[in-house]
Formats: C-alpha cells, sequence, structure tokens
C-alpha cells in the first residue's frame, strides 16, 4: 500500500489514539530536539520529527500526519522521524502509516539484533551497533569497557525513522551537522542513512583508540618487573569486551558493501561513494580489533610463561634452602641417637668441632647455590 493511502487509511486511528497520540506529542515540541543529549528527557518514545524539503528543514507546527502529507506531495521532500526505545503499542500506528514490514516491525521494538540490511519493497530496513567506552579509573578483572547499544533505520522514498535502543548514540548532534549542509541533505533520506553509518563507524575507531590504551596499560604491567603478580583476569576480561565489540562491528561489512556496490533503489548511486568510504573506515576498525586480539593472546601467553618462570624459581630456592637445612639436620640426626660408642663422644672439642663442619658445609652448599642462581 503507497503511503497516501495509508494517510486515509490512519486518519480513523483517532479513536484507539494510536497515532494521534504520537502526533499530539510532535505538535507538543515542535522545536525541541530531544535527542540531543542537553536536553533528552525521553518522557515518550517520539523523539523529533522535522520534515525537510530540497534539504533545508520545514518549520513545525503540524502533527505527523500533516508532515508525511506534505512531503510525500514533493519531490524533494522527506520526514526525519525519530524514536526511542518504543513499545510495540506506540509503534503500531507509525508502522501502518508508512506501510513497514511486520518482521522489520518487530526487530524495531525488540532490539538485541544482529547488524544486517534487508529490503521490504520500497522500504530499506538497517541494524546497526553503537558502542561506547566505559571510562574507568583503573581497569579490573570486573570493569566494563565497551558498552553497547543499537539503531534501527527504515529508509523510505520519502522517510527515514530511526530507532535507538540504549542511553548513547544520540543522533541529536547528527542531525544538527545534517541541517548546516543543506546540499548533502537534500540528497534524500539515504543521505540520512550514510551519516548514521559515519557516525556510528567513527564511535568504532574511536571506541578501538581508548581500548589500545588499556591493551598497553596490561603490556606494560605484564612485563614489568613484577609481572608474573600481575591479575590475569584484567587480560581476560579486555579479551571478553574485545569479543563484544566485535560482534557490534564485523557483521556490519556486509550491508556496507551492500550499500556501496549493489543497486538499491532508495540509495541513490551517488550515495554509494560514500558508502564506500565508510566501508574502509570498518576495514579499519576491524583489523585493529583482529590485531588487538592477537595482541592479548600473546600478551596472555608471555604472562603464563613468566608464571612458570617463577614457579621453578621459586622451586629452587625451596629446594637450595632445604638442602642447606638438611645437613645440620643430617648431622644434628647422628648424634642425637642413644649409642654408647660414638666418635669424639667424649673428647672435649668434638662439639665445637661438629658446629664447624656444619658451618663450613652450609658456608660451600650456599656458595654454590648462589654462584648458580638457585638464591
Amino acid at each position: 500500500m503507497s503511503m497516501a493511502g495509508n494517510l486515509r487509511k490512519v486518519t480513523g486511528l483517532d479513536r484507539v489514539g494510536g497515532l494521534r497520540k504520537v502526533a499530539r506529542l510532535a505538535r507538543r515540541r515542535p522545536r525541541v530536539d530531544l535527542s540531543h543529549p542537553a536536553r533528552s528527557p525521553l518522557g515518550s518514545a517520539v523523539v523529533n520529527c522535522v520534515a525537510y524539503e530540497n534539504g533545508t528543514r520545514v518549520p513545525g507546527g503540524r502533527d505527523l500526519v500533516e508532515t508525511v502529507e506534505q512531503v510525500s506531495k514533493a519531490d524533494d521532500g522527506f520526514v526525519w522521524l525519530g524514536l526511542h526505545e518504543p513499545t510495540e503499542l506506540e509503534f503500531a500506528g507509525i508502522a501502518e502509516l508508512f506501510d513497514l514490514h511486520p518482521l522489520a516491525v518487530e526487530d524495531a521494538v525488540d532490539a538485541h539484533q544482529r547488524p544486517k540490511l534487508e529490503r521490504y519493497g520500497e522500504t530499506l530496513f538497517a541494524v546497526l551497533k553503537t558502542v561506547c567506552y566505559v571510562d574507568h579509573t583503573e581497569l579490573t578483572a570486573t570493569s566494563e569497557v565497551v558498552n553497547t547499544g543499537e539503531i534501527m533505520v527504515f529508509v523510505g522514498h520519502h522517510f527515514v525513522i530511526t530507532v535507538r535502543h540504549g542511553r548513547h548514540g544520540s543522533l541529536g548532534p547528527l542531525r544538527e551537522e545534517l541541517e548546516a549542509d543543506p546540499q548533502q541533505l537534500a540528497k534524500g533520506p539515504a543521505a540520512v542513512l550514510h551519516a548514521i553509518a559515519d557516525h556510528v563507524v567513527d564511535d568504532y575507531l574511536n571506541v578501538t583508540d581508548s581500548v589500545q590504551a588499556d591493551i598497553d596499560q596490561v603490556e606494560t604491567d605484564v612485563f614489568a618487573e613484577n609481572g608474573a603478580r600481575a591479575d590475569p583476569g584484567r587480560i581476560y576480561q579486555l579479551k571478553r569486551e574485545l569479543l563484544e565489540l566485535k560482534r557490534a562491528v564485523a557483521p556490519l561489512s556486509h550491508p556496507l558493501m551492500d550499500l556501496a556496490t549493489r543497486p538499491i533503489r532508495v540509495v541513490d548511486p551517488e550515495i554509494q561513494a560514500y558508502f564506500r568510504d565508510v566501508s574502509d573506515h570498518l576495514l579499519r576498525a576491524t583489523e585493529q580489533i583482529a590485531a588487538f586480539d592477537e595482541l592479548l593472546n600473546s600478551i596472555l601467553q608471555a604472562h603464563l610463561a613468566q608464571v612458570s618462570v617463577a614457579q621453578n624459581e621459586d622451586m629452587r630456592k625451596i629446594t637450595a634452602w632445604a638442602a642447606l637445612i638438611a645437613v645440620p639436620t643430617m648431622v644434628c640426626g647422628v648424634y642425637g641417637m642413644n649409642f654408647k660408642r660414638m666418635p669424639e663422644l667424649h673428647w672435649r672439642l668434638g662439639y665445637p668441632l661438629t658446629l664447624g663442619v656444619i658451618a663450613t658445609a652450609c658456608f660451600v652448599l650456599y656458595r654454590g647455590f648462589k654462584r648458580n642462581g638457585w638464591l
């Protein structure tokens, strides 16, 4: 069903309060971009609803249905509707208005999706994983390093719907940057999809740079003088967090490649060149993550080798001290036996001579162990 047909159909939603409730929310705050982090109470699922014509923002004041009616009559206009963690009820009217596929709607509401790109008729549905670096004063075995969220994007000829999950990944600043470049925004909804993908991939690179600082710190601690005493739990924690980052980054390569190379109706060929640039940046992030994983494996193996060497050194020290203690133990044990006829038993100098022999033997053993590095 076309968007115009849906406009006539959704006018009956006033009675159930579905779409008109969304429209009232959009009309109530026509000029406030709640997606901006500085003003983001997120009192409802609707973050913002803005219409653009020829790359220029159309003044607000209309409800959602009127806005869609306006841009559907213009060849160079589209609506950008932003939502944050909508419920199924909140999204029902919007899905009917824009004729969104039920499977895509289910994915957008439930979240926890793998990065992907799907086409439903004239609508493109993209899922992107957002990531952010969690600041911490000291890396421990339980520190959270990477936090992930999701952005779902519906792209049609005259609309872009963004559904964000998570407390990070705000699109408010991105919207402001696009509005400052009307020439780029005039290229249509595909330009918004490119900007979102570029923004998400740039965050990947920023996070990998921050993770590298943690890896460098762990590497420095492991190869320090007392590196064998370093906590291996930090290495495992970094590997777990790196795995979560890899799950967000790696699957996005195929969707970006499709956007950059395969013909898609809602994506202008001029925009595909921009997607190739984003794909190159994603490849860089993927290679960095793979290199970090290999480096952490090497650091872990080096740490285990250091622990093994330290244990061998401890065993040698214990053995050396046990040998030193064995000499007086043996001599005293012999003279402690209750025999009547013992060598030098009744000699006046027997006691100091025995002590001298014990001390000499212990000194010789100590010098030998010290020279060989056992002590």
